[in-house]
């Protein structure tokens, strides 16, 4: 019995030379956005937990859980990302340790959740504001390759949030405002990479091709 031959992959045409996509390519894209999409939810129902919150100690325990679960699913977003300069793709990657690793000392050096140091404590934000520095990085690449609104004006959101809150110049309505707003818009961000085609993610493998011959040759 015969078996039917493999189609011969598809060649594209980048700007240094041809390139095929591997399963490699895209399982790394279905990596990535399962990594956004879990950072969406963990942090869309933490949202909901903090928009509602009335210091029931059990209720900021799961927005810390939640924020855990945020920061893994962020940290494998950086992991599979397709980025063309090297050195932007490590420091996103080491601003979010370093935002991890002060969530985790902040856990365990104050007494209370770490939701609550949040709220109490925006200086936190020196070292927990890190990873969301990452997140922001996340959302420049987005806006800037795919020119999608959403991560637009996440990418000028974020910053304002957490600025605000750290120099205390926002008033409480306005925070609970923009952080239902960057809920909503990260949700609509994770949804539409879901149905975005593969490929358009895995962005111009000639250009990685090309920067790797080039540090080699240096």
């Amino acid at each position: 019995m015969n078996e039917t031959p493999l189609p011969p992959p598809v060649i594209y045409t980048g700007q240094f030379g041809d390139y095929t996509i591997t399963q490699s390519d895209r399982r790394g894209v279905v990596l990535y956005r399962s990594g956004l999409m879990v950072a969406a939810v963990a942090f869309g129902l933490g949202t909901v937990l903090a928009l509602g919150f009335n210091q029931n100690p059990g209720l900021v325990q799961a927005i810390s859980v939640l924020y855990t679960l945020f920061w893994l699913g962020l940290g494998l977003s950086l992991a599979t990302i397709h980025i063309y300069l090297v050195p932007l793709h490590r420091l996103l990657q080491g601003v979010w340790l370093v935002g991890g690793l002060a969530s985790l000392i902040f856990s365990h050096a104050i007494d209370g959740p770490l939701a609550q140091t949040v709220v109490d404590t925006p200086g936190v934000l020196w070292g927990i504001g890190f990873t969301f520095v990452a997140l922001t990085g996340i959302f420049f690449k987005e806006a800037f390759c795919f020119d999608r609104l959403e991560t637009k004006l996440l990418t000028l959101l974020v910053p304002l949030l957490l600025l605000g809150h750290l120099f205390d110049v926002l008033p409480w309505a306005a925070k609970q405002g923009l952080l239902a707003a960057w809920a909503v818009l990260f949700g609509v961000f994770a949804l539409r990479k879901a149905v975005q085609p593969l490929v358009p993610d895995i962005g111009d493998k000639s250009v990685f091709v090309y920067l790797k011959q080039q540090r080699s040759n240096a």
